[in-house]
């Protein structure tokens, strides 16, 4: 490791990221009885058949604000994409979307909140979506050189 990347100024950010995961984890399954998965959250959201979906929609905001406050906060900014990135990560994305819901949860619901709650089935799970990563990334910076 470089030293810059044992700064404090590159862990802090990550090291507060974590404990606020953790506590809203915490929070909606202890206040709401919910498992925070945002791909559930997303769908309860957009999902209108009935009950109260505000606490869906506040929690999204919280994902959009949370960054844009901190960056506020420590000085920092967000990526710029480039058109082909953009692109990508949307498609990226949908493909993310398709897959949590082929796997019943997605990385925040079996990685944060399975786990947590030692479910065998989120350990699965989440080593499914590691090894799914590790393939991809070696296939695409080693195989295809991208």
């Amino acid at each position: 490791m470089t030293k810059s990347m044992l700064s404090f100024d590159v862990v802090l950010p990550a090291l507060l990221g974590g404990v606020l995961i953790g506590l809203s984890a915490s929070v909606l399954l202890l206040f709401n009885g919910r498992i925070m998965g945002v791909c559930g959250i997303l769908n309860q959201a957009i999902n209108f058949k009935g009950g109260s979906n505000l606490w869906a929609w506040l929690f999204l905001l919280g994902l959009v604000a949370g960054p844009l406050a901190s960056d506020a906060f420590l000085g920092t900014s967000q990526p710029v994409f480039e058109e082909r990135t953009l692109l990508v990560t949307i498609v990226a994305g949908l493909l993310v979307g398709f897959g949590t819901s082929l796997g019943s949860g997605c990385t925040s619901g079996h990685g944060v909140c399975g786990i947590g709650r030692l479910s065998q089935r989120s350990i699965v799970s989440v080593l499914v979506f590691m090894l799914a990563a590790m393939v991809t990334v070696f296939v695409f910076r080693h195989m295809w050189g991208a």
